[in-house]
């Protein structure tokens, strides 16, 4: 069975675990470097960027973490997560993993009380996906090598680079498990490449 990571330093990780296990694979707590070398890919969850940075750093995880994605292991970054992951970000000379190349621009769609819930198409994955908006970061540019997955208003709100999956909103905090399914098949594909090398 496939092994899906979900970082549980902080934010919203017994949804993704709900959501994973619902897609028929082992979901499994990463607290640490040990527990990051025992699956098959990751899920950076949604929640508050900073304090995962301050976690991670705790734990002395960050390079672990890019070495995870740098050998080719599929990471998955939804709000919160999407910030991590990303190369840039608007107002920061700095970035936190960096190894989506893209630019995010954190807290696009207004703050907590603002947050709501919409269908939006996702290709490959759904025509009506409900996405839910809270406090949500949008991608403002994606290299080259960054194929756009869904757009929202015109902005864009999910994203892959090979390996590499992001979004703006939270699809764990809905019964909907396409996405979930969709990242869960990049670990196959990946697997399954590793098992032919």
């Amino acid at each position: 069975m496939v092994k899906i990571g979900v970082l549980a330093l902080q934010g919203a990780v017994s949804e993704h675990m709900r959501s994973i296990e619902a897609c028929g694979a082992e979901a499994v707590v990463v607290k640490s470097t040990n527990d990051l070398s025992g699956v098959d890919g990751l899920i950076l969850p949604g929640g508050e960027s900073t304090a995962m940075r301050r976690l991670i750093d705790s734990y002395d995880m960050l390079s672990p973490l890019q070495a995870f994605a740098t050998a080719g292991k599929p990471m998955f970054g939804t709000c919160a997560g999407l910030i991590l992951l990303s190369k840039n970000l608007v107002g920061y000379d700095f970035a936190h993993l960096g190894v989506l190349n893209a630019t995010v621009e954190r807290n696009s769609f207004g703050r907590q009380v603002d947050s709501f819930e919409t269908p939006i198409e996702i290709k490959d994955v759904a025509t009506d996906f409900p996405a839910v908006f809270i406090r949500a970061p949008h991608i403002v540019e994606v290299g080259v090598d960054v194929e756009i997955l869904a757009k929202y208003e015109n902005r864009i709100v999910m994203a892959r680079q090979g390996h590499i999956l992001g979004c703006s909103f939270h699809p764990e905090l809905t019964d909907d498990h396409r996405i979930t399914a969709y990242f869960i098949e990049m670990v196959k594909e990946t697997l399954a490449k590793e098992a032919n090398v």
